[in-house]
Parts: C-alpha cells; sequence; structure tokens
C-alpha cells in the first residue's frame, strides 16, 4: 500500500517533536546534574574514592585537685598496612616481622587481607617513636605510622582504683570509663584519593584533618594526702597480713573525695598481670559488710534529734549483756560496764546503751534516719561498680532485729556509705552526694571548662545535734575506745568498729572487720577518714588495729593541710593498768644522716623511713609537735645532693 507524502511529512514531524523533547529532558537533566548536583556528586565521588589513616586524639590528663598530673599520655605510633599498596607483600613482610617481634608468616597473614587498612597487632600497635623512625626510614609501599600515644602513669599504682584502666576502644574503668567521652576527644586523619585497585590516584595530595585532643580533668583527690593514705596502707598490709584493707579520706563539708585507696592494688597500665578481681573491684565503693560500732554515730544522731536522750545527765546500767525477743544480747566488755552516763555508753561502745537508744525511738523512727543518712542505696558517687547495701524491710523488723541494727549488727553497708553518712552527722547535718571530678580544663587555652559543684541531698539532723555528736566522739577519742587515734595538739573525733564476718550465712567466731572514723578539728570538721581491714591476723579490734592507721594519716595530713595545733583539746585519760607516756616534742631532722638521726634521739621516738638515700628531706610529724614518748616518726629520704 502507498504511503502518502502528507503522512510521511506527519511522522517525520512527529519524530521531530520527539527527538527535541528528548534532547531537551536531557539536556536538562545533565544542566541539573552538572549546575544543581554537581558538587553534591562531585563530594560524593569523592568520599568513595578517599581513603583515611586515622591519627588518634590525644586523651585528656588527670590531674589531682592542685594540677598534679597523674595520667597522661606518651607518643606511641601504630603501623598500618593498605595491602593493595605493598609491591612485594614477602619481602615487606619479612623486614616487618624483625622490627615488630612478629613471624613472618603473622605478618604476611595482615598484608594479604581484602581490607583497605590494616593494624599489624600487636608487635605495630603503641611502639616506640624509635622503631617508629626505623620503619619509616625502610620506605616500604603501603606501609603508614600513624600517630597514636598511650596512657603513663607516673606513681605507678596511686589512686589505680579511682583512676582505672584504658582499653583500645576507651576507658574501661574508675574515672576513665565514667567519663569517656569527655576525656577520649575526636579523632583526626590523613587521607588520599585511590583508585577501585586501592592504588594512589596521579596528581592527588593528602588531606589532613587535625585531630580534637579530650578535656583535661582534675580530680578532687590531693595526690599528697593520697600518697599518706597508701603508705599507710601498705605498711598496715605487712603487719597484719589481712585479706584488704581500704581507706577513705573525704571534706565532709562538700563530699569531695581527698582520698581513696585499697589493698591489693594494681598499675594500671599493666592491669593484665593482675587477677580480675583486683582491678574490676573499687572495694570502698563496691565491698558490703556489717559495719559494726561505726554505724552507732547514725543511731546517736538519730536520739539526739528525737531529744530521746541527755548524754550527760541521765545514766544507764550495763550488766554486760540484754534479753531482748528470746535473743541474749552481749557486751563487748565482760560483766559489763554498770552505772555509767550515755556518754560514758559512746565513750565505750556499749552495746546494751545503744539496744536502750533503739528502743526508745521505735523501728519506724530508726529506719527512717538510716535511710535519710543515705543507706539502703547508692550514693551517687561519680565512679563506676557503686553497691547498695543491704537493710531490712520494715515489716521484717522485730524487737531482735531493731535492737542490732541500733548497734551496727544485721545491715550491710559501702564504705562510701559510711563516710558519707558519718561526715552528714558531723558537718552541721547535711548529707552530700560523694564526688572525685572537680573541673574540666581546655588543653589549648587552660582554661576552666565546667567546675562540679558540690550537690546537697537532704538535711538530715539540726546544727544543734551535729554539734553534740561532734562533742559526743571527741570524747571517745580523749577518754574511750578510740584512743589510739588522739593527737596532742589536734582536736580529733572518731569511733571504732568491730564486725564479725558472715561466711556461709553465720558468723565467724575467729574472723572480723575492724574499722575506725576519724575527723578534725573536732570543733570545725576538715577532714575525716575511715579505715576498714578485713580479717587481720592477730587482735581483732578496731581500736587496736584501725585507730592507729587513721591516727597516722591525720598526723600527716592535719599539718601539710594547714591546720594549726591547738592547746584547747580534751585532755586524753589513762585508765588503770594503762601506762601514761610522757609528752615530748618532734625534733627537727631535715637534713640529718641516718647516723646521725639515730645518735640524736636517744630512744624517744620510732623511726619508720621510705625512699632511697642517706638524708632526710621530709618528715612527720613536724618539727616541734608534741607527742608521746615512744611515737614513730615518718622520715623520707633522699640521696644528698653534691
Amino acid at each position: 500500500m502507498k504511503v502518502s507524502n502528507v503522512t510521511v511529512r506527519r511522522r517525520l514531524f512527529i519524530a521531530l517533536i520527539v527527538s527535541i523533547l528528548s534532547f531537551s529532558l536531557l539536556g536538562g537533566r545533565l544542566g541539573y546534574v552538572q549546575l544543581v548536583k554537581g558538587e553534591e556528586l562531585a563530594a560524593k565521588a569523592e568520599d568513595s574514592w578517599r581513603r583515611e589513616i586515622p591519627y588518634t586524639a590525644k586523651r585528656g590528663e588527670i590531674w589531682d585537685r592542685n594540677g598534679e598530673k597523674l595520667a597522661y599520655n606518651i607518643s606511641s605510633p601504630t603501623v598500618m598496612a593498605i595491602p593493595v599498596q605493598v609491591k612485594d607483600k614477602e619481602e615487606t613482610a619479612a623486614k616487618l616481622a624483625n622490627e615488630l617481634g612478629m613471624t613472618k608468616e603473622k605478618v604476611l597473614g595482615f598484608l594479604k587481607k581484602k581490607q583497605m587498612i590494616v593494624n599489624i597487632q600487636p608487635g605495630g600497635r603503641k611502639i616506640t617513636t624509635e622503631k617508629a623512625q626505623k620503619i619509616k626510614d625502610m620506605n616500604l609501599p603501603g606501609i603508614v605510622v600513624a600517630e597514636d600515644n598511650k596512657r603513663y602513669y607516673p606513681y605507678e599504682d596511686l589512686a589505680s582504683h579511682i583512676l582505672g584502666i584504658v582499653g583500645m576502644d576507651g576507658g574501661l574503668t574508675g574515672v576513665e570509663a565514667k567519663y569517656n567521652k569527655y576525656l577520649q576527644g575526636m579523632n583526626g586523619n590523613v587521607s588520599f584519593l585511590s583508585d577501585a585497585a586501592g592504588k594512589i590516584m596521579p596528581g592527588s595530595s593528602d588531606v589532613y584533618e587535625e585531630p580534637k585532643d579530650g578535656l583535661n580533668m582534675k580530680l578532687t583527690i590531693d595526690k599528697h594526702i593520697q600518697t599518706i593514705m597508701e603508705r599507710e596502707l601498705d605498711q598496715a598490709m605487712v603487719k597484719f597480713q589481712a585479706d584488704d584493707i581500704i581507706a577513705i579520706a573525704m571534706n565532709p563539708k562538700n563530699g569531695e573525695i581527698l582520698g581513696m585507696a585499697s589493698r591489693p592494688a594494681f598499675e594500671p597500665d599493666k592491669f593484665r598481670d593482675y587477677e580480675g578481681s583486683v582491678y574490676n573491684r573499687n572495694l570502698p565503693i563496691w565491698m558490703t559488710y556489717e559495719p559494726g560500732s561505726t554505724f552507732k554515730i547514725i543511731t546517736l544522731a538519730a536520739a539526739l534529734e528525737e531529744k530521746k536522750v541527755d548524754l550527760k545527765k541521765e545514766t544507764f546500767f550495763d550488766p554486760g549483756a540484754v534479753e531482748v525477743g528470746g535473743a541474749r544480747l552481749r557486751c563487748w566488755k565482760k560483766g559489763g560496764h554498770g552505772s555509767q552516763t550515755f556518754l560514758e555508753v559512746v565513750q565505750n561502745s556499749c552495746n546494751p546503751g545503744f539496744v536502750a537508744l533503739g528502743n526508745r525511738l521505735g523501728k519506724e523512727k530508726l529506719f527512717e534516719y538510716i535511710r535519710n543518712f543515705g543507706f539502703g542505696k547508692k550514693t551517687g558517687i561519680d565512679l563506676g561498680g557503686e553497691e547498695n547495701g543491704i537493710l531490712f524491710k520494715l515489716n521484717q523488723v522485730g524487737p531482735v532485729e531493731l535492737a542490732t541494727t541500733a548497734f551496727g549488727q544485721g545491715v550491710s553497708v559501702t564504705p562510701i556509705q559510711q563516710i558519707t553518712a558519718v561526715s552528714a552527722a558531723i558537718n552541721g547535718g547535711t548529707l552530700y552526694k560523694p564526688h572525685v571530678a572537680k573541673a574540666w580544663v581546655n588543653p589549648e587555652t587552660g582554661e576552666t571548662v565546667e567546675e562540679v559543684k558540690a550537690e546537697a541531698v537532704r538535711q538530715v539532723v539540726s546544727k544543734e545535734t551535729s554539734a553534740q555528736v561532734r562533742e559526743a566522739l571527741e570524747s571517745v577519742v580523749a577518754q574511750g575506745t578510740g584512743k589510739n587515734a588522739f593527737l596532742d595538739g589536734y582536736r580529733v573525733g572518731g569511733k571504732t568498729g568491730t564486725a564479725q564476718k558472715v561466711i556461709n550465712g553465720r558468723y565467724s567466731s575467729n574472723e572480723h572487720i575492724v574499722s575506725f572514723v576519724g575527723f578534725a578539728p573536732a570543733d570545725d570538721p576538715q577532714i575525716v577518714v575511715y579505715v576498714a581491714v578485713d580479717n587481720p591476723q592477730g587482735i581483732q579490734f578496731g581500736g587496736v588495729v584501725a585507730a592507729p592507721i587513721v591516727h597516722n594519716i591525720l598526723a600527716d595530713a592535719l599539718p601539710y593541710m594547714g591546720i594549726e595545733p591547738r592547746k584547747d583539746q580534751i585532755e586524753r585519760t589513762y585508765k588503770y593498768g594503762e601506762l601514761a607516756q610522757p609528752i615530748v616534742e618532734v625534733p627537727n631532722l631535715i637534713g640529718k644522716t641516718v647516723t646521725e638521726i639515730y645518735e640524736d634521739l636517744n630512744m624517744n621516738f620510732n623511726l619508720s623511713s621510705a625512699g632511697s638515700g642517706n638524708t632526710v628531706i621530709r618528715q612527720a610529724p613536724a618539727a616541734g609537735t608534741r607527742v608521746e614518748k615512744g611515737s614513730t616518726i615518718r622520715i623520707y629520704l633522699a640521696k644528698e645532693e653534691e
């Protein structure tokens, strides 16, 4: 069939229109891609070609409250490989193996991986700068040395449980974990363009994105007080062969932790050399136990606040035991203390006397105060791993449970709960949330970014009640069971504690946790120290074992804190059979040699030394301090400078 010319022209016209529309759409699309989306698509293409070599940000330093560095970073480069750029894998593996202390086969395995960038580990991770330079000098194609760093601890195991440990991906325990997001910073990198085979594109240039270092952290910890505390724990572990020892020092006026330690300890950068139970458990916040008589401070504060007792005017007769709900609850003193004022009940740590105070309060009121003092729940300290402790439920509290709780048995607490509660009882009645973070500092400018403020939880007792508690506890040290914490010239208050350990659901007859909490000055507390010794060998009483440790810590810490001796303290009393030692003045030993010291002391003092050398550079107590004859002077030795 013959097609007319009109039809042919119509079809050609339609084809022309379709072609014009198609080319217009294509041109429009190309224009949109180039002019509108061009920059975005080019960036995506470059991103798909770009490969990055990471540069680790410097982790923020950790300082004590005075700016002393406790943890900081040292350069520690890491070796990486870009497998597709390695020309001779066998030869490269052989050369690297010699320098990294790895087998050739192990290194070769990394070089054959189907990945863009691989870490050659463990030998190539966090190496010395000298070794890194040797590898750079080899000029091995596909092998790069990236900037990295590792933690350094100048004081080894000092404050190890507070600082914590750092793993490959950040903090694992302690403040390293708690504040990891502030400390770790933001990593940078060096990037380059590569083709599909992973080879560097000709004419392309490297792009360096600088890492942003983490913030520096200032702790509430005082390195000097921490050192004093850990020295005393080390000596106590040797002397008593205990299972564990813990110690905490706190500013009772704001909840700042001045020192916190336990034994056994560990070195954070060598934590793999220790058992997991040592570095995973921060005993001062994790350990739970029956507190014993240090808990009587809570019962005392509650009874005074509720006006259930007049310490000086009321008397109590202690026959040595009291019958409660069919149970016979004994006093620690066989035969009892006889007739005594309630102030003497506190001084003598008399169990039957505190049972009487518990009964006067009643279970509802006593447990209300116990909870208000923070027991039975976490304090909220800014460290991981804190435990709650255990209290009786109120419907489970009968006459026996009420009685035993009043003198610290049948209730489970943590050391941090105990010192926080005691701080509230003596600081004017305010419970504070304990904390170890003090401030954050910009590493570039040195400016303080943020300060951690004291956080008051609640007012537990009145200032008047708190003053009565302080006065009573000062008399415990001067005239009662806490005499081994007495410091001539300083008003010290405190309370002993001795509690049987619960083993397999039963009280052990020969294993105890002994403790002492002490504070000074008693009329205006600046520091409170709590020490608990788990299962010391030999004599197991808080006043004999733990009180001398607190005494030694306070003896060094108070002069360091600038707290001057005074003459208005309660004079220490001596009971029949106790030998009253004469008070003598500590001589100035600084600058003297060990030989000269032994010639001068004339048997008035015992000596305890630390450091190496033959010349005294520091001493405690300080020269001029008045102490009992036979007291120990702690001296710090160094080599004499020529």
